[in-house]
């Protein structure tokens, strides 16, 4: 029987270090690669408060891989022009991060000084299934999930 991978995809080694992960999640990949690359070498305190706006409908996340016919936001102004709002990532998210402080205090980290070194959002498995459709057809579809990672360090 084949057992789920559950190893990160670095090594980190030293005390400071405060990890979270989740596998399977139902989100879009597309979104959250973008607020994998959008989070990487901030704060957890601001990741939290940034993507607290996101959901709010404040702030956008910008979209600089997937950005094939995604319009332009003006709470982006100065850092990138297109972006959106994904919403349901970004409660994906903020709970992770919340795990993630856990993990460190439960370390005796302090949890002000956490700054994300590592976010990593793969694809995981796609459940193929059927839609059924009027007069005996059917119609394929594809349920998508993620997989992510999180590593925070303790800076001074």
């Amino acid at each position: 029987m084949d057992m789920a991978r559950v190893n990160y995809s670095k090594k980190f080694e030293g005390d400071t270090f405060a990890r979270g992960k989740v596998n399977e999640i139902s989100i879009s990949p597309k979104h959250s690669i973008e607020i994998a690359a959008f989070i990487n070498h901030k704060r957890i305190s601001e990741a939290i408060a940034y993507l607290n706006e996101v959901i709010a409908l404040k702030k956008a996340i910008p979209f600089k891989r997937f950005n094939r016919n995604v319009a332009h936001k003006r709470s982006l102004h100065g850092i990138w022009d297109a972006g959106r709002y994904p919403v349901k990532a970004s409660k994906v998210y903020i709970r992770l991060l919340e795990s993630v402080k856990k993990n460190a205090e439960y370390l005796g980290l302090d949890v002000e000084k956490l700054e994300i070194v590592h976010v990593s959002a793969n694809r995981g498995r796609a459940q193929k299934s059927f839609f059924p459709r009027a007069m005996g057809r059917a119609t394929p579809k594809v349920h998508e999930t993620v997989n992510i990672e999180i590593v925070a360090r303790e800076v001074s």
